[in-house]
């Protein structure tokens, strides 16, 4: 399949089903409470070019490839994106959404973000159902780059870390994570080594990835017993020259064996200076292989060679309740993170350049990558951060967004406390205003998305 026909059909994919799904919990919840709905454009705004109708809804594929929407009967306020005027018919009174209680309404706001939410919820926990949920490594450290980050901390390997940031008892992912929104950024650490504890603080180095600003610690987990294997053998290199080969499994080095890459790295940098034995095994027979590795810029010792590493166990079996925490910690870890860019946007700790943000050009760009290194089933990722994304954003208190209608409402009900109403013409200034802050935020995103191009 060519490449631009896969990332279209990831594209439609991926925004189809977090958008639908989206507006598919206004529709439901509407429904629910025996609102009419006039439209249902699962696909596009604009003029209708094919659809078909259901009882009082119109299902329609609609003009501008853009979003999809639900209309309900007699609401006009945003008729020029979803296709024109309602056809006049004169609907009861028990079936309009402006005639129902204010808190049917906060419900029917509700349902979109709702959805998205279950949506990013539901891809972890049947995965982890199916699957297991992934094998985390211990934070105990099995190779350290020469000059990297953790060697300037004073991190060996063999050290475990038993605090990041001030937290007791961290993951692996949330030192990685932590680490990576904090680039060149001290961050403090505590390791225990031979059964002593020593704070340390380490500074991220500062990476790019595909456009965006990472921190790396330069340091590898333990992560248990694996086989390794050659992925790739650089022409001209020490590896190549001493006859090995794609596909290997690394076995030992001058009589150690080899438990995982990050071990491995750590022999060959510990036997640097004198030419290496390494022990290899192709097609069922044993070999052993001499190379002496070659001194980098960085003091990194390499003999030219790509590895992968085949975990003994990358999946433990999980029930629903592990299953359910994993998905839950999975989204929440997604949003804190997510607080933490934005916390340190307003705070001068990071450039708005370096905070991720991604508009249209980025969304569609890291859905291309996605789906080429991953194929299809890693479209499914993406699309549980997406919903989340999407679900969460909807909820911000501004004009247009679900949450700026939910805020009108509760304007709405403190006037009723005065015996006042909200307007018609304030209510079409906040939604103009609304529109003007997307538009700024659709042009300022999409201008950070062509930038990383050059």
């Amino acid at each position: 399949m060519p490449d631009i026909l896969l990332v279209i059909l990831a594209v439609v994919f991926v925004l189809g089903i977090a958008i639908n799904i989206h507006e598919f919990g206004h529709f439901i919840v509407a429904k629910l409470f025996g609102m009419r709905v006039e439209a249902y454009s699962f696909f596009g705004l604009g003029p209708r070019i094919w659809g078909f109708k259901v009882g009082h809804t119109d299902y329609r594929v609609s003009a501008i490839p853009l979003g999809a929407y639900v209309k309900l009967y007699g609401d006009e306020a945003t008729a020029a994106l979803e296709g024109g005027e309602s056809d006049g018919e004169k609907v009861p009174d028990s079936e309009l959404y402006e005639l129902r209680p204010r808190w049917q309404k906060f419900l029917v706001m509700l349902g979109g973000p709702f959805m998205n939410i279950v949506l990013a919820l539901s891809i972890p926990f049947t995965a982890a159902m199916i699957y297991g949920v992934p094998a985390i490594p211990d934070p105990i450290i099995s190779y350290v780059s020469p000059n990297g980050a953790a060697e300037k901390a004073g991190i060996q390997a063999g050290d475990k870390i038993v605090s990041f940031e001030n937290e007791d008892n961290p993951t692996w992912r949330k030192i990685e994570t932590g680490a990576a929104i904090s680039p060149e950024r001290p961050v403090s650490l505590v390791v225990e080594r031979n059964g002593q504890r020593l704070p340390l603080s380490i500074t991220p180095t500062k990476t790019d990835r595909k456009g965006q600003a990472f921190g790396d610690l330069d340091m590898r987990p333990e992560v248990g017993t694996e086989q390794v294997f050659v992925r790739s053998v650089d022409d001209d290199s020490p590896a190549a020259a001493a006859g090995m080969q794609g596909q290997d499994r690394v076995i030992a080095v001058n009589g150690e064996n080899v438990t995982n890459v990050g071990n491995f790295m750590t022999l060959v940098q510990k036997n640097k200076e004198a030419p290496l034995k390494i022990t290899v095994e192709r097609n069922g027979e044993r070999k052993t292989l001499e190379a002496t590795a070659i001194m980098q810029d960085s003091g990194q010792a390499r003999i030219g060679i790509g590895l992968r590493g085949v975990p003994s166990k990358v999946r433990e079996p999980a029930g629903v309740g592990e299953s359910f925490s994993f998905a839950f910690n999975s989204n929440y870890e997604i949003i804190a993170l997510t607080g933490r860019v934005v916390g340190q946007l307003f705070s001068g700790q990071r450039a708005v350049k370096d905070a991720g943000l991604s508009g249209p050009v980025g969304i569609v760009q890291i859905i291309s990558n996605v789906v080429k290194e991953d194929g299809f089933v890693g479209l499914f990722s993406i699309l549980a951060v997406i919903s989340l994304n999407l679900g969460v954003f909807n909820l911000l208190p501004i004009p247009l967004l679900d949450g700026g209608q939910i805020l009108v409402l509760g304007i709405e009900k403190v006037l009723s406390w005065f015996g006042r109403t909200l307007s018609m013409a304030w209510k079409e200034r906040i939604q103009l205003t609304g529109l003007a802050v997307i538009l700024l935020l659709m042009v300022f995103t999409l201008f950070l998305d062509i930038s990383k191009f050059f």
